[in-house]
């Protein structure tokens, strides 16, 4: 029998054009659901001038891509430029526009709330964001179930931008913040088992794991070395794609490269990517020549270049949520260097298709990356392995997961509904 299709109300606090894994993932996310036919309202920050020009002008997928589609609608919400990052978006306050309008006009069957958290403000410990959670109300008034996709390790990231004193400071709260902003959802779907343990422990209520964070891996994929971006290149390549910023802990690599260099003199690191780092990261490496390349932000076939043509990717971040860029790359047939993080060990399997790192360890991650270096054999084993490891993370597999998930939750809620004659809570 054919599922009635479903009306899906999507918030999400980052979207093209501001560049994270998350904007990459809830568009994958819109465009698949769309194509099952489902009607899909996306509610997402908007753009405008008080946001870096380059900003705007990013080739990304985005509204362009999906607007064709006739079961699409969208609202952008004001925004102001997050205070520590200028490049990202932070939702104005409830009092310039109201959610549960929005929602009243649309009628969803289910609300997604894609990083509730910078919602509602956690981003930046509430000094901006929209005051309060999101489609709360009105699913609480409708009886419509609500669910929270969690992306980012809200926690870790308050400790990289407010210091470890703010952070010992509000250390014995923080398990408090959680249970009560996690209270607020039927439902919050972690995409690491790692990160959900870890969220159990700061009491974060209704929490659930379910594997809905996946890659495009027929987009990535090994043949895409036709796309590379330095043919003639025949140095050992290290590359680390990703936002320039404190927490992704890429001034590590400038500590890391000299010691790995000490063994693998052509050895070549490339950055790609951009953020508030940027500056210092591109003087720091001045003194490694052409050791060294920051090679900004790259898009499309490049990009898929990249992944390809790197001999290992590189990631020293220890806030990884089941990291986009390591299963691209992994899909891409290239073996990863990643720190012990939340997820990494669901994505790397030692000397299987890389290795794990101890964390803030120059030399131990080092270590790893020259061990497959020096070792062709052992590399071919890892570039081999590296693909089938991630396959069971097909975009397709994990959005099918999710969709029955969706399903399974507004069935049951339509069930109390008709069995009580009222809506619930």
């Amino acid at each position: 029998m054919t599922k009635q299709k479903l009306r899906i109300a999507l918030f999400t606090g980052l979207y093209a054009p501001f560049l994270t894994g998350v904007s990459v993932a809830v568009h994958q996310r819109v465009r698949w659901l769309l194509e099952q036919g489902h009607e899909v309202f996306l509610v997402h920050p908007q753009i405008s001038d008080r946001y870096p020009k380059n900003v705007g002008d990013r080739p990304m997928p985005g509204l362009d891509e999906i607007e064709s589609f006739p079961n699409f609608s969208a609202y952008a919400f004001p925004t102001e430029p997050l205070l520590f990052y200028k490049s990202l978006p932070q939702p104005l306050n409830y009092r310039h526009w109201s959610d549960t309008k929005l929602l009243d006009k649309f009628k969803p069957d289910i609300i997604l709330v894609e990083e509730a958290a910078q919602m509602r403000g956690l981003y930046s410990f509430f000094l901006q964001g929209y005051g309060r959670p999101i489609g709360v109300e009105y699913a609480k008034r409708t009886g419509t179930p609500i669910i929270s996709l969690f992306h980012t390790d809200i926690v870790a990231y308050i400790k990289y931008y407010f210091g470890d004193k703010f952070f010992n400071l509000v250390r014995p709260i923080i398990p408090t913040l959680v249970k009560q902003f996690s209270e607020s959802y039927d439902f919050n779907y972690f995409s690491s088992k790692e990160q959900l343990t870890k969220y159990e422990e700061l009491k974060c209520q209704r929490a659930e794991y379910v594997p809905y964070q996946g890659i495009d891996c027929e987009k990535f994929h090994p043949r895409n070395i036709c796309y590379n971006p330095i043919p003639n290149d025949n140095r050992p390549t290290l590359l680390f794609v990703g936002r320039i910023t404190p927490e992704k802990n890429v001034n590590q690599l400038l500590d890391i490269f000299p010691v790995i260099a000490a063994k693998i003199p052509d050895v070549h690191l490339v950055i790609v990517g951009s953020g508030p780092m940027d500056e210092e990261i591109r003087e720091r490496a001045k003194k490694f020549g052409s050791g060294i390349t920051i090679w900004g932000e790259s898009h499309g076939t490049e990009l898929l270049g990249w992944f390809a043509r790197a001999d290992i990717f590189v990631n020293p971040s220890v806030t990884e949520n089941f990291c986009t860029t390591n299963n691209e790359a992994l899909a891409s047939g290239t073996p990863l260097v990643a720190v012990v993080a939340p997820s990494t060990s669901e994505q790397v399997f030692p000397g299987r298709n890389g290795f794990l790192a101890q964390p803030n360890n120059p030399t131990d991650f080092a270590q790893k990356v020259i061990t497959i270096l020096e070792n062709p054999d052992l590399k071919a084993d890892m570039t081999r392995h590296a693909r089938p490891s991630i396959l069971e993370f097909d975009w397709s597999a994990c959005m099918q997961k999710l969709e029955d998930k969706l399903y399974q939750i507004v069935e049951g809620s339509q069930k109390v509904k008709v069995g009580t004659g009222s809506i619930r809570r």
